[in-house]
């Protein structure tokens, strides 16, 4: 039994806030901490009325360090539950190390004025953790987290060597609205509007955002949809890890009503990550986009249809080539009976909260900064199963990708 600091009260902290507070004999304590602490008591009498448990609140801002560790000193956490922005990975990673807290994420670090999505920054920290008997997991969401799990799990119990690896992201939700995003939109637009990278005979390749899309058929009936291939950071820690890789990618799916209107919003600038004047100020058009559009932890109740997320892995067993699909179907309004939140901030924010239950319970336990693919993933998965994510393994699905 420990006790855990929550730092963001999004749609994903409300459901890791939720699945902790689901599980006493493991997370005995919880604070959940947040710039606007209104959203922390707002998830805090959720959760009070749900599963009958106190959560302690607070406010910080997750930019400031000396006020990061003042909070963590106060409060003593076993460690941080990291799911604020990723800007802001690395001051809370320093508040951390200063307050000797152990540190998971579900998102890798990003500058504020530039759309580079890389773990170089947060790798830079290993020897520091190390030193400090302090452990940092990096990526326990979804897609980087459980994507990472099903590709160590397939690597663990179907495959000598691993060579073609596709991550496949398919929301075949629908929330009514002609333009939303189911998470941060200003994360959400600088993911798909940024250069494609796919790795390829031992290098990225880029080329031009959703330039390459294909059908992809979901099992059990989730339906068909298109998917593009883009640039996500799970693809950087796998393709080092897993060194037999020939090639890995990631695609997502888009219907035709979210991409003209990004095209649109794209044409006249409302995606900029730079400032403009505006009315004797500066203004960034895309955090001015995404207060104009709908708050995603607000789409719970309106969202209906599945979630499939998986991995499509190739590579040699024995001698024999041989393909595996392992996979996640989640549906958007079973996550909203259980947790108020619609499936892509439940599929993220249950990793987060196993992830941790890892931690604590000291079946990860290690000093350093560590993708969670270096991780067994055995443990994850059965929890994957028990918590709400329960996964599926298709040996030979017959389907070619491109």
């Amino acid at each position: 039994m420990k006790k855990v600091m929550i730092i963001g009260a999004g749609g994903v902290g409300q459901v890791v806030v939720h699945k902790c507070a689901q599980l006493p004999e493991v997370f005995s304590e919880i604070v959940l901490a947040s710039r606007t602490e209104s959203k922390c008591i707002a998830i805090a009498k959720q959760v009070k009325e749900t599963h009958n448990r106190d959560i302690a609140t607070a406010q910080v801002d997750a930019d400031n360090v000396p006020e990061l560790v003042a909070l963590l000193n106060v409060e003593q956490p076993f460690m941080v539950i990291n799911v604020a922005l990723p800007y802001q990975d690395l001051t809370i990673m320093d508040a951390c190390l200063e307050a000797g807290v152990h540190y998971l994420d579900t998102a890798n670090y990003e500058p504020l004025d530039t759309a580079k999505f890389e773990y170089h920054w947060q790798w830079a920290y290993q020897e520091k953790f190390e030193k400090a008997g302090l452990m940092a997991l990096l990526g326990s969401g979804f897609d980087p987290g459980a994507t990472n799990m099903f590709t160590a799990y397939a690597a663990k119990h179907y495959f000598d060597e691993i060579h073609y690896l596709d991550i496949i992201d398919v929301n075949g939700g629908d929330h009514g609205y002609p333009f939303a995003t189911n998470f941060n939109p200003e994360i959400n637009i600088r993911e798909v509007t940024a250069e494609c990278r796919h790795w390829e005979n031992g290098e990225f390749v880029e080329t031009p955002a959703m330039s390459t899309k294909q059908e992809f058929t979901c099992p059990d009936g989730v339906g068909s949809f298109n998917i593009y291939r883009m640039y996500h950071e799970e693809l950087e820690s796998l393709t080092k890890h897993y060194p037999t890789i020939k090639r890995a990618q990631f695609w997502m799916s888009f219907g035709d009503s979210y991409l003209k209107h990004l095209e649109v919003l794209q044409n006249v600038g409302m995606t900029g990550i730079e400032p403009i004047e505006f009315n004797g100020q500066k203004i960034v058009p895309i955090q001015l986009l995404k207060e104009l559009l709908p708050d995603p932890s607000t789409l719970g109740p309106r969202t209906h249809g599945k979630t499939c997320i998986g991995c499509v892995v190739r590579g040699i067993k024995d001698g024999k080539e041989k393909t595996v699909y392992v996979y996640n179907i989640k549906d958007h309004q079973d996550c909203y009976g259980e947790v108020q939140s619609q499936a892509i901030s439940y599929t993220t924010g249950v990793p987060a909260m196993i992830g941790a239950k890892m931690m604590v319970e000291g079946k990860w336990m290690q000093d350093g900064v560590w993708n969670i693919e270096q991780m067994d993933p055995d443990p994850f998965m059965e929890g994957m199963n028990k918590y709400g994510l329960p996964f599926k393994v298709i040996e030979e699905p017959g389907f070619e990708l491109i």
